[in-house]
């Protein structure tokens, strides 16, 4: 699959280039043709000679222009990929306003020299024309404010659009906070992400393999969420798709998801915000202090002798002590001490006393 994404655009280059060969094969053709019958004493050798070397010039020249004009259109697609709709909507509105001011200035322009005049007008224009697309584009919130509109997808504002990496899709977590309606909005799932979660999940090793897949299962449910719209960027060429997650978020003024630290870490020394999902889910665990009755049902033992392990329904892990021959069961238990970790709570327990002991 992702060799015939990648071929697609090579393909579409190559018929640019064929094209823009063909055109100029023709003009040449034609060109070589009329000199060569504009001749003195034309005749039928001259006139296909000139037809040959117009034909051969304008594959050779055309060829080359072609691969020019195809690297040109290949750059510029790219670009506007990058650049979110709005942006592009308000940068044509101010082109349009650029090219009309250039229109009125260049009036009393045309009092001058020929020659000065069409020179002066063709630089106002391309000048006026270029300060008003950037201009546009730099004020695209307040060009949709005017007309009373709110620009959405593609980021024109912070935190109604999050790009999404491969550590929270794995995590899992974001699909939960889209179905509970605390995550609304645009998501970004940049190309890189998705090659990234296929190569996992193709992994001979199952764990990686079934990491892989749950990450492809959250893009699935992703996109039937009906609080947030799923858009993939597609980006070719990309080395670092960290960093390219960095600048998608810079560039369309989003938020990351992530669970990588130090790609957090990163995002944020570069001005991106970056929503903490660890400390979203610590503050709605139920909270639990020295003295609380808990029933959980241990699985394991501990490292200490005596002791035994079980969870909680949120993922805290509960330590019993004197517990072992009670594994497999569940059973009540009193918190005796409550810490928290970099990874979480960890709660500190010992067996209820039966009642009337």
């Amino acid at each position: 699959m992702s060799g015939s994404t990648e071929g697609r655009p090579a393909v579409r280059r190559g018929r640019l280039v064929e094209f823009v060969r063909l055109i100029f094969v023709l003009l040449f053709a034609a060109g070589g043709y009329t000199i060569a019958t504009q001749l003195n004493n034309p005749n039928t050798t001259r006139t296909l000679l000139g037809v040959v070397l117009g034909t051969g010039t304008g594959f050779v020249l055309g060829g080359a222009f072609g691969r020019q004009t195809a690297a040109a259109v290949g750059e510029m697609e790219r670009e506007f990929r990058r650049v979110p709709a709005p942006e592009l909507v308000a940068g044509t509105a101010g082109l349009l306003i650029g090219l009309g001011v250039a229109a009125l200035a260049s009036v009393p322009l045309f009092r001058l020299p020929p020659l000065a005049a069409w020179t002066t007008v063709a630089f106002v224009y391309v000048t006026l024309s270029y300060l008003g697309y950037r201009v546009g584009r730099s004020k695209q919130r307040e060009l949709f404010g005017l007309i009373g509109l709110k620009p959405r997808s593609a980021g024109a504002a912070g935190g109604e659009i999050a790009v999404v990496d491969t550590s929270a899709l794995i995590d899992g977590r974001v699909v939960d906070l889209a179905k509970t309606g605390f995550l609304t909005g645009d998501l970004l799932v940049h190309g890189g992400v998705l090659q990234e979660l296929q190569q996992i999940a193709d992994s001979s090793d199952p764990k990686r393999r079934a990491r892989g897949r749950r990450g492809l299962d959250a893009v699935t449910e992703l996109q039937r969420a009906a609080s947030v719209q799923v858009h993939l960027v597609e980006e070719s060429g990309v080395a670092d798709v960290d960093a390219a997650l960095v600048r998608l978020a810079r560039e369309r003024g989003a938020s990351l998801l992530t669970t990588d630290y130090n790609l957090a870490k990163v995002a944020e020394a570069l001005s991106v915000m970056v929503p903490r999902m660890n400390d979203l889910a610590a503050a709605f665990r139920v909270p639990v202090g020295p003295g609380d009755e808990l029933t959980v049902e241990l699985v394991k033992q501990g490292r200490e002798h005596g002791q035994a392990i079980g969870y909680m329904e949120d993922g805290t892990m509960v330590v019993v002590e004197n517990a072992t021959d009670r594994i497999g069961s569940e059973v009540p238990v009193v918190a005796r001490n409550v810490i928290t970790t970099v990874t979480g709570r960890m709660v500190f327990a010992h067996l209820q006393e039966p009642a009337g002991s």
